[in-house]
């Protein structure tokens, strides 16, 4: 049975999304909310993320077509732009009358390009989430406040503005650096904490740490750590960043063969743009060198948290190791 469209604004679970702007954590939030949601009603929710490419005419009609098991699902466009004109037409015609139990997400860059099917998708009632490219100060500077409330903290306009300064315009580095401190600090968030932990160059951070050593550049990796320490970063939140990168990278690696990139994103549960950075990344990698590397990680872990003398060295100790594991094959 199909229904209408309704523009309900707060509920995730409306017929139609429209995710409307080009910052992809914005976007990828707008999916895990959609997402999240049909699971709550219904674990067993199909959930189908598509690029453009692959939302080919006729294959709406087949993934909304009735099922057997009446089961919810979630079908999600990315780049809905870049859709071809009969699958827009398609398109077109499906939010005139949308089924039961289907919930569709279209992410849509805005502007000229793919217009007609963004007023078609509004005019039909979507809710929609405005994820825009952040590139103004005050726009980041808001953006982490609000991190910091939906955490359920609250830190100064100081604050705020010394982890712009420090972090960069990247806001997934914003919003891990705002997790990062309201796991690590009680109490007052304040400029002479975010010092302690970001005070240097933003390109210093400890991602870029942890990106160098996965990458196999040992020499690069050793200055920006040396450089982040010298700072003021948190030995902490090196050893933290060498472990994400790592264990992207054994993700990866170890994941079926074949899958499509939705798919393999919702399986290793990372947004697309990292699958395609950690593809570049593992090259050279091996499951021996992973598992060095985890080793080095642990020990380097164990000792800025009190079980070693000097955590400097143990950094670059566990630095050169993932360098070196990074060319293990």
């Amino acid at each position: 049975m199909a229904r209408k469209t309704q523009n309900t604004a707060d509920d995730p679970l409306a017929a139609l999304t429209v995710a409307v702007g080009q910052e992809e954590l914005l976007l990828d939030r707008a999916v895990r909310e959609v997402t999240a949601a049909a699971r709550a009603a219904d674990p067993d929710t199909d959930v189908r993320d598509l690029a453009a490419g692959e939302l080919q005419p006729g294959t709406l009609a087949e993934l909304t077509s009735p099922s057997l098991f009446a089961e919810r699902k979630v079908i999600v466009v990315r780049a809905a732009q870049d859709l071809g004109a009969d699958t827009v037409k398609e398109l077109k015609s499906y939010l005139a009358a949308p089924a039961e139990e289907i919930t569709l997400v279209l992410l849509h860059a805005g502007g000229a390009k793919g217009k007609g099917l963004l007023d078609a998708a509004r005019k039909a009632g979507a809710r929609e989430v405005a994820c825009p490219k952040m590139t103004k100060p005050a726009d980041r500077l808001t953006f982490v406040r609000g991190e910091f409330r939906s955490l359920g903290r609250s830190a100064g306009p100081a604050a705020c503005q010394a982890l712009v300064d420090a972090v960069g315009s990247d806001l997934r580095e914003l919003a891990s650096a705002v997790a990062q401190l309201t796991a690590d600090v009680e109490g007052t968030i304040d400029e002479a904490v975010v010092a302690r932990y970001y005070t240097g160059r933003a390109e210093a951070s400890s991602f870029t740490v942890a990106d160098r050593a996965v990458e196999g550049r040992p020499a690069e990796a050793l200055e920006a750590l040396r450089w982040a320490l010298s700072t003021g970063v948190a030995p902490v939140l090196v050893t933290s960043a060498l472990a994400q990168g790592v264990r992207a990278i054994g993700k990866l690696a170890s994941a079926p063969g074949g899958m499509r990139p939705g798919d393999l994103a919702r399986e290793l549960g990372m947004p697309p743009w990292k699958i395609d950075r950690v593809r570049q990344q593992m090259r050279g990698w091996s499951a021996d060198g992973v598992a060095v590397a985890l080793r080095a990680v642990a020990d380097a872990d164990a000792a800025v948290k009190g079980g070693g003398y000097d955590p400097a060295y143990a950094l670059e100790k566990a630095v050169v190791t993932i360098a070196r594991a990074a060319r293990s094959r």
